[in-house]
């Protein structure tokens, strides 16, 4: 059985990074990941962690998630909202600050790397991809922000 949280409840706030990278074309590539228990393609995010800013606990789970390092925006691109589902099978409102993170290096090893797959898209692929509106849009809005400082 599922519950879903009163409209008026207050979100849960959760951390997520943005990975890309520049490609040699000009162009760029956004780095998705597979959901745990759904399997959706999703951002690496997670819950904010006690002594980090929330930049630094978003570039933690891409590393911990998908095996990312690189340099983390300190400013979020945007946030959007989801049900994420419990192990118990009740669904909670998250809200999720989205930061960008630049690829330098994508370990082989990691901690999830047995959880998940993970695969670099066109930003318009990883728009589709994904299943939150809210994402879809930071995804397209940060890939015409960065677009635009390149020119």
């Amino acid at each position: 059985m599922t519950v879903l949280i009163e409209d008026d409840a207050e979100p849960r706030r959760q951390v997520g990074a943005l990975p890309f990278r520049h490609e040699r074309d000009g162009g760029h590539r956004i780095l998705l990941v597979t959901s745990r228990e759904s399997r959706r393609w999703v951002i690496p995010k997670g819950w904010p962690m006690k002594g980090r800013k929330p930049f630094q606990a978003a570039a933690r789970e891409a590393y911990e998630e998908a095996g990312l390092r690189g340099e983390v925006g300190k400013r979020p691109l945007g946030y959007y909202i989801y049900q994420k589902r419990l192990k118990n099978l009740d669904a909670v409102l998250c809200q999720v600050k989205v930061f960008p993170l630049q690829v330098r290096k994508q370990f082989k090893e990691f901690p999830e790397a047995h959880q998940r797959e993970l695969r670099w898209f066109t930003p318009a692929e990883a728009a589709e991809a994904v299943s939150e509106p809210g994402l879809a849009a930071i995804i397209r809005a940060a890939c015409r922000k960065v677009k635009a400082t390149d020119a």
